[in-house]
């Protein structure tokens, strides 16, 4: 089988596992990495066994068939369309992009070029988030009405053009949409700033249809890392640590922990994405997903400013 040829734009924090991922998967040849930062592109490259780019244009110029778009927010729509220009799939680290104009943009132009975007939702991954979507669709909870989450902890000096919503609150709105397998139709936050130009707490409301809801709670000043989920439903309820990946259900009568293979999500997530390119297959999350998670997030931000709830429209 011919190894899939891949890059990655931007070795950051996120970027460097990327690097990492592809580097490990026996059917990806990581053919280079590209970062504007020479010596940050050339350690990685070291460490990896590739080739070093400090213009992604040069690394797009080497026959790619994908690349993982792992650069600040504010740059996804301008790398996203130079991809598309060469005719590369692409992996978007969330959120999409910057904006809804943005993000169609995205959308629009891959469309037109017959090109695979997925969106880095990685928690859909998650092999805890994966137990508990087949439970729910298998009726082990019941119907399941509230979904709340809490993804908190300490100061990122290194998130600078985005608030949290669409930093943070971006997660949790995709992974309780997809264990919904519902889109929300209006929202309500509260949300504020302590030290960030933007918002870094915010507790939001998302209702879906029927009567379903989802909880959001995240924040940049608690000093420990929690990520947390608890789906309630009419026979049960379960809670899920996604740092530890674990699951427990508990019943009127029982409590119970759920085996969960651990894996590593963003290997799952990466996985997948070359699995669609090798098979022609549409990935998920889409360009599209990511756009309406990004509707959300922008109306959740509007909530909050304007002290009233928003409809969701994409």
């Amino acid at each position: 089988m011919e190894k899939i040829r891949v890059g990655v734009i931007g070795v950051g924090a996120m970027g460097v596992h990327h690097a990492r991922v592809y580097n490990e998967i026996p059917f990806a040849n990581l053919v280079g990495i590209a970062d504007p930062n020479e010596r940050k592109a050339r350690e990685v490259a070291l460490k990896f066994r590739t080739r070093a780019f400090t213009d992604f244009e040069d690394l797009l110029a080497k026959d790619l068939d994908a690349v993982s778009i792992v650069v600040p927010t504010s740059l996804h729509t301008e790398v996203a369309l130079r991809v598309a220009d060469y005719g590369v799939d692409m992996l978007i680290e969330k959120p999409i992009a910057d904006s809804l104009e943005n993000a169609r943009k995205i959308v629009k132009t891959a469309r037109r070029n017959d090109l695979k975007v997925m969106v880095g939702h990685i928690e859909r991954f998650n092999p805890a988030v994966l137990k508990l979507k087949e439970l729910i669709k298998a009726g082990e909870l019941g119907d399941v009405i509230t979904i709340s989450c809490k993804r908190v902890g300490p100061r990122t000096p290194r998130i600078r053009d985005v608030g949290i919503i669409i930093d943070l609150a971006v997660h949790e709105i995709d992974t309780i949409s997809f264990l919904y397998g519902l889109r929300a139709e209006s929202i309500y936050a509260a949300a504020g700033s302590s030290f960030h130009k933007m918002e870094d707490y915010a507790s939001i409301i998302a209702k879906f249809n029927p009567n379903k809801v989802g909880l959001i709670d995240t924040n940049w000043l608690t000093p420990t890392k929690i990520r947390t989920l608890n789906a309630v439903g009419t026979s049960g309820v379960a809670n899920l640590n996604y740092i530890e990946q674990s699951l427990e259900i508990s019943k009127v009568d029982s409590k119970f922990s759920v085996e969960v293979q651990k894996r590593e999500p963003l290997r799952n997530e990466i996985e997948s994405f070359l699995r669609c390119i090798r098979e022609e297959e549409d990935p998920k999350p889409s360009g599209e997903d990511g756009m309406y998670v990004l509707s959300v997030a922008i109306s959740a931000i509007n909530s909050y400013k304007s002290g009233t709830p928003v409809e969701i429209r994409v």
